[in-house]
């Protein structure tokens, strides 16, 4: 079964810095058709920033592509910060640049965490969605974080020491805990070798086969710390909604087209979650990439994206 590629490299008509409250700027850019159809770019971590290779997913000649650096990461500013950084600011600045840039409606496109705060922007805003693009779908409920801190041991454990070996002996029982008050420390001493061990032991686990280029990524100094520290924030705050609101709250999205991509080995969101999603959304396509993981960049994921996007080009 021949397996689609991206589309070739593109460079942005424009780019930008959006003030959205507090101290707060965020990194903007739109590339493709300016008279296109929108679509929006929504990263993953919370923390993890895009890159040029998130614009290849899209047609250029038929998209008006938007892609953001959430707050405190990425190429916004100030990277890494905490202050006003939760849920619903993140839903908020969506709705900011949306009204910027004049787009009534426009389709959503998220993995990881992004697929998180697809379906919690999807949930607060239904009639600004067109369509949804899903990948590698993290609900962000408690069971999911226990797993990514505990449970991929399982399948990953010189992985795993490496990450939890980081933290004195005492203070392995709580992780998230223990990372968290490291990783939020003023001093770079403190925060920076946290940040890299965290996101490196997710960069390790998010693809089938080893990936030296993916771990590389992960181990610079600006994604790693947006990362570590964001996921970390957002994780023990809940990601500040209400325990399983997303499942909860499905309804308010049933009627929009979406589809729902998820590698059969994803070790760092299992599929799992994306079955119950999927079950509990009938309505929703769902596609299982037999032998993926869990980056985007897996061909498989990417192929099934790509295609997704190009049936969505009928949307109305």
């Amino acid at each position: 079964m021949s397996r689609r590629e991206f589309y070739p490299e593109i460079e942005p008509f424009a780019t930008g810095m959006l003030s959205v409250g507090g101290p707060h700027r965020i990194y903007w850019e739109q590339c493709g058709n300016p008279k296109g159809v929108p679509v929006v770019f929504l990263h993953g971590g919370p923390g993890a920033g895009a890159s040029p290779a998130h614009r290849r997913f899209f047609d250029p000649k038929h998209y008006r592509i938007v892609i953001f650096d959430q707050r405190g990461c990425g190429r916004s500013k100030p990277l890494g910060e905490l202050a006003d950084n939760t849920t619903p600011h993140l839903i908020a600045d969506m709705e900011k640049l949306r009204g910027e840039f004049g787009i009534d409606r426009w389709h959503v496109f998220g993995g990881s965490w992004g697929s998180t705060l697809a379906l919690a922007y999807a949930e607060h805003h239904p009639e600004r969605v067109m369509a949804l693009a899903l990948r590698g779908i993290f609900l962000c409920r408690k069971s999911e974080i226990d797993w990514f801190l505990y449970g991929m041991k399982s399948f990953a454990p010189e992985i795993y020491r490496e990450f939890t070996e980081h933290l004195p002996a005492a203070e392995r029982g709580d992780l998230l805990r223990n990372y968290h008050r490291r990783l939020i420390d003023p001093d770079p001493k403190v925060h920076m070798p946290a940040a890299r061990k965290w996101s490196v032991y997710e960069g390790t686990c998010c693809t089938l086969l080893p990936s030296p280029e993916t771990v590389s990524g992960f181990s610079n100094d600006t994604v790693a710390l947006g990362l570590a520290r964001m996921e970390a924030h957002y994780f023990i705050n809940n990601i500040f909604l209400p325990e399983n609101s997303l499942l909860k709250n499905l309804d308010k999205i049933r009627k929009i087209p979406a589809v729902i991509v998820q590698g059969r080995y994803d070790l760092v969101c299992p599929i799992e979650t994306a079955d119950e999603l999927a079950r509990a959304w009938p309505e929703a396509e769902y596609t299982v990439v037999p032998d993926a993981g869990h980056s985007a960049m897996e061909p498989g994921i990417r192929s099934a994206l790509i295609e997704a996007m190009d049936k969505f080009r009928a949307v109305p």
